[in-house]
């Protein structure tokens, strides 16, 4: 089966095709294309769209020598075509600086299961609320979680197909679940973000339930759904790394705009300020502290090293647009060292 992203930037799209022997890499693969008129990716008078192979994981659906396939999109031409962000972020992935620099990303993905018909989430009684938020969080028992057999059934799929899958637990709201992909290295964690999400749709399938990444699925007092993304350089990784890791955020601060904007559809629906976020207008960091933009845990400050954490993107963020442009503004970019000083002033940090 070979994977790739629809029209919307979020939507999947995949379809199936025999090969003649087992494959161990994707250049042993030949190009494919279909008919990107009908997923909103080109017009129909021109309406080949190639798909070039990518990256290859075992099929837990079929299992056997079954693979799945990740594939971005090209024009007949060779040019990407709009919604293929793997293309830049392989760029800024392959530059040598990045490279040299290891960057390890982390990524917490959120998602909330909705009844099929009603729209409406996994067990919230129909056109009603539960209690409220507190008892659900990691929670066991049927009447505060939902979806469990979905949850762990992904996990076990994940793992089969070869995915750095490394934890998973219920969320705040109920019917809200979360899975952690990583630490994977560069272009990887694009990749297995969306294999993962591959393989959790096709499973919500199966169970004849509704995944949504919709950041703020139900407005109100109730949690949102983000997609944390924790992030490290070497440099970070090594002694000293804390300055490192100040360096980075206030290059982010300098950026922050440009990075919202990327960061995923209707996130200003979750980032009020409120429910474990931070305001969408506002940049901040701080240790320990979940009302933060960016998030540094009190080990990395006892240690003088380790990682941060971007708590601002969304649940439906492209992690290709996330990973690229988070390596993009602490590696390759540089402030002007007037806008650095002011940055750091407001701030208040000492780089």
């Amino acid at each position: 089966a070979l994977c790739r992203v629809g029209g919307s930037g979020i939507d999947l799209r995949s379809k199936s095709r025999t090969i003649s022997k087992p494959v161990e890499d994707p250049s042993e693969l030949p190009k494919w294309n279909y008919d990107g008129s009908s997923t909103g990716q080109a017009p129909g008078e021109d309406s080949e769209v190639i798909l070039y192979p990518q990256a290859i994981f075992k099929d837990p659906f079929r299992g056997g020598n079954n693979i799945l396939v990740i594939c971005d999109t090209y024009t007949p031409q060779g040019e990407p075509i709009p919604t293929n962000k793997r293309h830049m972020a392989a760029q800024i992935f392959s530059d040598p600086k990045v490279t040299a620099q290891v960057p390890w990303f982390g990524i917490e993905q959120e998602y909330t299961l909705m009844q099929r018909d009603v729209n409406w989430p996994l067990g919230w009684p129909v056109g009603g609320y539960p209690g409220p938020q507190g008892p659900y969080y990691c929670a066991v028992g049927s009447d505060k979680s939902f979806g469990r057999d979905i949850s762990d059934a992904h996990y076990k799929a994940c793992l089969y197909a070869g995915i750095e899958i490394s934890g998973t637990n219920g969320e705040v709201m109920p019917g809200q679940w979360e899975y952690q992909v990583g630490p994977s290295v560069g272009i990887d964690a694009g990749d297995h973000i969306w294999a993962s999400r591959y393989i959790l749709e096709r499973i919500t399938e199966q169970a004849g339930v509704v995944l949504t990444l919709d950041p703020k699925p139900i407005q109100g007092d109730w949690n949102g759904a983000g997609c944390h993304t924790n992030y490290s350089t070497l440099s970070m990784r090594e002694d000293g790394g804390f300055d490192v890791i100040k360096k980075a955020i206030l290059n982010l601060s300098l950026r922050h705009d440009l990075h919202i904007a990327a960061y995923g559809e209707g996130n200003e629906r979750r980032l009020t300020g409120l429910h474990e976020t931070a305001s969408i207008s506002d940049f901040s960091w701080g240790v320990a502290n979940r009302g933060c933009s960016i998030r540094v845990g009190r080990e990395t400050e006892a240690k003088g090293k380790g990682y941060l954490e971007d708590r601002r993107p969304a649940s439906n963020m492209d992690p290709y647009t996330v990973t690229a442009l988070l390596a993009e503004t602490t590696i390759l970019w540089e402030p002007t060292l007037e806008a650095e000083a002011l940055a750091a002033k407001k701030l208040a940090l000492k780089v």
